[in-house]
């Protein structure tokens, strides 16, 4: 049986952690930022969690 191969969209989307976790970044950061209010773009920074729902969806995406 062959390899499965890697969908680069979700790769270029979503990380596996150490602990084996999908982590992603928040929406909504790449423009028009500039009606949004400084509390909102700061809470919109960094990684969060991938809910538990969506994970084994993801990992199978990655070629996990």
């Amino acid at each position: 049986m062959p390899k499965m191969k890697t969908k680069k969209a979700a790769a270029k989307r979503f990380k596996v952690t150490a602990s084996n976790k999908v982590v992603h970044q928040r929406t909504g950061m790449s423009h028009l930022l500039e009606h949004e209010s400084a509390d909102v773009k700061r809470n919109r920074r960094g990684t969060i969690e991938l809910d538990k729902s969506n994970t084994k969806k993801i990992k199978k995406l990655l070629g996990i």
